[in-house]
This record gives structure tokens, C-alpha cells and sequence, in this order.
């Protein structure tokens, strides 16, 4: 396959983290885990939580803010802004739409991908898409996930795993080589229920039986995913390399899901990649799903592990079964991020709706705030 003639560059990133941050010792205060036994099977030590005035909206238009203020841009210069979620702050309108009105934008269109933990790739390929026909100039993508208001802490098996929080890329239009190389992108309906939430949709809407049940919370079989996610990572990401004309060789670092650490290694050993040269930090955040590559991309950046002239591979997998790679060579100069530094909560609104308000702070982890 010829190699993507692209046009098309990231310019600009951002990310945002909660404050709030529940711990392996505070998870062994809920359920029957330790921390030896967490960090062991996941390395994940700590995740952040999304606090009662935060939502995927408001996390989202943080970190799309600092993307655009990194890429030198205003708010109106962005033409489309894409939000990949799972957790969208209501079926209708599009957390997008909320972001838009957020940070002031005046004229894009803006909408939601639903693609699970593949979000932010699948929104970059679809940004790339719009940028590289003319149909847009900059595109804002954002990963953004409020996980912990659908995961089930009483299920040791899950609550483990996940986090709160945000990422954020521009792609620019440009006519400088480098940029983006090699996408693809991949759906497997046949694992589609390996990971996923019962209730809430057309097929099972919210009703006293549902809710009895707890399908309301995300559901997964653990040993199934980790094998199908091992071996989509592998083929996707050699794929996108393949479109590039690029192989393992060429590429500097790799930014995959931050999934579980088990899965990153069973990648890496997968594709006789060095891990010196995968970036992990699922440490610190567990897993974000769509949040989770613009998390991680934005903090490579920061611990200097990017430079100019540098070749990455972002690749995630997520439920549906998703999962997407871009390779792309980095253009922008890191120190563009201290464009950014003094944006933060205060600088975005989120529009109140017609409700009555409510504190929507999961009601286990109340013990948090005290």
C-alpha cells in the first residue's frame, strides 16, 4: 500500500488530571485487594477521581484548551472539534457541543466518537481525514473519560483499574514534511461484550431491574480481553507501520493504552520492542480509555522523551472490539507546551442545564471528601 501522503500535523497538546486521587491502600479499605496484588497483575498505584463540580465536559475543555494555546492557536481558529467518550456528560446533547460552548468557540461543528478506549486514535484518523481533504484547517481532538461513575466498586476485578481524566491534540494543516504517516484502524464485533456496559442504552434502558442488577456499571472478562487486546495491538500497530513505509527500527518511541502494564509488556515482547522505548505511566493514572494515549502523549512530551524529527507510534484497543494506530513524525517543538501553563479549571464554563443540581460523586468513595 502506498505510503500516506499526508499535509497533516499535530501542533498542539494538552491534558487534564483531577486533583482527587484514590490510592491502591484506600481501594483495600472497599474491597478484598492489596497493593501487592494490584501493582503485581496491573502496576497501576493510583488513579485520579473526578470530583462533584467535574465531568467529562469540563475535564475535556481544560486540556482542548491548553492544546490550543500550545499550538499557538485561538479558540475560533479551531474548525471541527472531535470528543472521543464513553462516559459523555448525557446521551444528548454531545459533550463536544458542551466543550465547544466551554472555551468560547464560535464556529466549529463539534461531535462525539464512541470507539471505547480507541477514542482518541479514532478521532485522530478522523481529524487527519477532514484536515488532509480541505475540509478543515485545525481540528481539535480530546480523549475524556469520567470512568468512576460507571465502575462498580464492590467488583475487585474492575475498580481497580480505572481513572478520570483528559487529553487533547490540534492537527494542523501544513505544508512541511513529516506529520502524520500511517493510520489504521480496526473493529472485531466478535469480542464486543467482553468489555462493555448492559444498561443505559435503547436495548436495556434504565429501569428498577437494571439497576437491581447493577448494569449500570462496566463489565469485563478479564483473561479474554487481555489476550485479543495483546494480539490487536500487535497486528494494528504493524499495519499503520506498513502504510508509513516505516518499521519497528525506525520508530523512537512507542505511546500505547495505558491499559495494564501486563498488556503493554505483552505488546512490547509481541513485537521484540524494547520497553526503554515504550512510554508507561498507567502507574499514576490507571486506565482512562480515551484519555488515556493524549494523557500519556502530553506527559512524554513534558518528561522529554519527544524531540523534533522524532518518529512515534500511538496505538490503543478498546471495546467493540476497536483499536487504532498512528505512526507520525513530530514536528512541533516541546517547549510550546509553556504556552499553556496558566490555563486551567477557572478558565472554562460549563453551561448548567434544567436540572435540579446534584452531587454526582460516586456515593462509595464519599469517604474522600471527608
Amino acid at each position: 500500500m502506498p505510503r500516506l501522503v499526508s499535509g497533516v500535523h499535530l501542533t498542539g497538546w494538552g491534558a487534564y488530571a483531577p486533583s482527587q486521587i484514590l490510592t491502591n491502600a484506600d481501594l483495600e479499605r472497599m474491597v478484598e485487594t492489596n497493593d501487592e496484588w494490584i501493582v503485581s497483575r496491573t502496576g497501576i498505584r493510583e488513579r485520579r477521581i473526578a470530583g462533584p463540580d467535574e465531568t467529562t465536559a469540563s475535564m475535556a475543555a481544560v486540556a482542548g484548551l491548553r492544546a490550543i494555546a500550545t499550538a499557538g492557536l485561538q479558540p475560533d481558529d479551531i474548525d471541527l472539534i472531535l470528543v472521543g467518550t464513553l462516559t459523555p456528560d448525557f446521551p444528548m446533547p454531545s459533550t463536544a457541543a458542551l466543550v465547544k460552548g466551554a472555551i468560547g468557540n464560535k464556529h466549529a461543528a463539534a461531535m462525539d466518537l464512541a470507539a471505547a478506549c480507541s477514542g482518541f486514535v479514532f478521532g485522530y484518523a478522523t481529524a487527519h481525514a477532514y484536515v488532509a481533504s480541505g475540509m478543515a484547517k485545525h481540528v481539535l481532538v480530546i480523549g475524556a473519560e469520567t470512568l468512576s461513575r460507571c465502575t462498580d466498586f464492590t467488583d475487585r476485578g474492575t475498580c481497580i483499574l480505572f481513572g478520570d481524566g483528559a487529553g487533547a491534540a490540534v492537527l494542523s494543516a501544513s505544508d512541511e514534511p513529516g506529520g502524520t504517516l500511517g493510520i489504521e484502524m480496526t473493529t472485531d464485533p466478535s469480542g464486543a461484550y467482553l468489555i462493555w456496559l448492559p444498561a443505559g442504552g435503547s436495548s436495556r434502558p434504565a429501569s428498577d431491574a437494571t439497576l437491581g442488577a447493577r448494569e449500570h456499571y462496566m463489565k469485563m472478562k478479564g483473561t479474554e480481553t487481555y489476550k485479543m487486546a495483546v494480539r490487536t495491538l500487535g497486528s494494528t500497530s504493524q499495519a499503520a507501520l506498513k502504510k508509513a513505509g516505516l518499521g519497528l527500527d525506525d520508530i523512537d518511541l512507542v505511546i500505547p493504552h495505558q491499559a495494564n502494564v501486563r498488556i503493554i509488556e505483552g505488546l512490547a515482547k509481541s513485537l521484540d520492542f524494547p520497553m526503554d522505548k515504550v512510554f508507561v505511566n498507567v502507574g499514576s493514572y490507571g486506565n482512562t480509555s480515551a484519555a488515556s494515549v493524549p494523557l500519556a502523549l502530553n506527559e512524554a512530551v513534558a518528561a522529554g522523551r519527544v524531540k523534533k524529527g522524532d518518529r512515534l507510534l500511538l496505538v490503543a484497543f478498546g471495546s467493540g472490539l476497536t483499536s487504532g494506530a498512528i505512526a507520525l513524525e513530530w514536528t512541533a517543538d516541546p517547549a510550546n507546551a509553556a504556552r499553556a501553563a496558566n490555563i486551567g479549571p477557572g478558565d472554562v464554563s460549563i453551561q448548567p442545564g434544567y436540572l435540579e443540581p446534584i452531587n454526582p460523586f460516586p456515593p462509595a468513595l464519599e469517604w474522600l471528601l471527608k
